[in-house]
C-alpha cells in the first residue's frame, strides 16, 4: 500500500523547499525558494526517526551541503538514503558515513546519454539493496525524460515500461521528482503516478505537486498502492499551510 515517505532537500547547506524547475546554474537569480529552515537537517531526521517515517531521502541540491548531509546521516544512521552528485568513487563513502541507500541520476548521463557501464560500476560499489536509481523527469507531450543536473537536462532515457523493467534488475528501488511541478503544490502528475503503478515491479517514491492529505489516497488508487508519496512545499514542517506532517504519520500507522 502506498506509505508517506520524507525528504531533506539541502541547498547551500540549509534545509529548503524549491520551485524545482528554477534551480538553475547559467541564473541563480531565477531561483524560487518556497521554505528556508533555521533548524539543522538532523532536526528533520530526527523527527523522521521518532514518528517511523522509513525510506526517507536527503537529496543535496547543489555544492556546499555535504556537512549538512552527514549531520542527518548522523541523527538517523542506516536509514536514510542520500542522493546529490553520487557516483562510483564516492558511492560507498556515503554508506559509510550512515547512509541506508545511495540514489544516483546525473552520473549514469555522460552528455546526456545513459551509460551502463557507469551503472555498474556504482552498482559494484553498493550492491542491488543499496542502490535507488533517480528517474526524475520531465514531460514532453504525453512522454516523460529523465532530467538529470538539478532537472536542467533532458537525457536521451525515457520513463516507461521498458526502462523501468530493464532498470530494476540493477537497483532495489526508483525514485521519480514530476520536476515540472515540483514544489508548485497545484496537484500531481496523475498520468505519471498511473503509469508508475502499471510499470513498476520494484518500489517506487513519487515527488511532485502534492498539496492535499488526499493526495496519499489518490496516489493509492491510480498506483494500484505500488507508489509511495512524498510532500515537499505544502507539509506544515516545512512552512506550509496545507497538509500537517501528524496527517501523514497518522497515514502510515494505518496501513502498517
Amino acid at each position: 500500500m502506498t506509505k508517506f515517505r520524507g525528504c531533506i532537500d539541502l541547498h547551500s547547506g540549509v534545509v529548503k523547499q524549491i520551485v524545482g524547475g528554477t534551480l538553475s546554474d547559467s541564473s541563480p537569480s531565477s531561483l524560487k525558494t518556497n521554505f528556508t529552515s533555521s533548524l539543522p537537517s538532523s532536526h528533520f531526521a530526527a523527527l523522521y526517526r521518532t514518528h517511523g517515517v522509513s525510506g526517507c531521502h536527503v537529496i543535496k541540491l547543489g555544492p556546499g551541503c555535504d556537512a549538512a548531509a552527514e549531520e542527518a546521516l548522523a541523527a538517523w544512521p542506516d536509514a536514510l538514503q542520500i542522493g546529490g552528485g553520487i557516483n562510483d568513487v564516492n558511492a560507498k563513502a556515503w554508506v559509510d558515513a550512515g547512509a541506508e541507500k545511495v540514489i544516483i541520476t546525473s552520473y549514469l548521463f555522460p552528455n546526456a546519454t545513459f551509460s551502463m557501464e557507469r551503472l555498474r560500476k556504482v552498482l559494484d560499489a553498493v550492491g542491488k539493496e543499496g542502490l535507488v536509481i533517480d528517474l526524475s523527469c520531465r514531460r514532453r507531450g504525453d512522454r516523460w525524460w529523465v532530467a538529470m543536473d538539478r532537472w536542467q537536462t533532458i537525457t536521451d532515457l525515457e520513463v516507461n515500461k521498458e526502462t523501468l523493467d530493464r532498470l530494476s534488475a540493477y537497483c532495489s528501488e526508483f525514485l521519480v521528482h514530476a520536476a515540472d511541478v515540483e514544489g508548485l503544490c497545484r496537484g500531481i502528475d496523475e498520468d505519471l503516478v498511473k503509469a508508475l503503478g502499471e510499470w513498476a515491479t520494484i518500489p517506487v517514491t513519487y515527488a511532485g505537486g502534492a498539496y492535499s492529505i488526499q493526495d496519499l489516497a489518490t496516489v493509492e488508487e491510480l498506483s494500484g498502492g505500488k507508489v509511495d508519496l512524498t510532500y515537499g512545499s505544502a507539509l506544515d514542517i516545512f512552512g506550509g499551510d496545507k497538509v500537517k506532517f501528524e496527517d501523514c504519520v497518522g497515514w502510515n500507522k494505518e496501513r502498517a
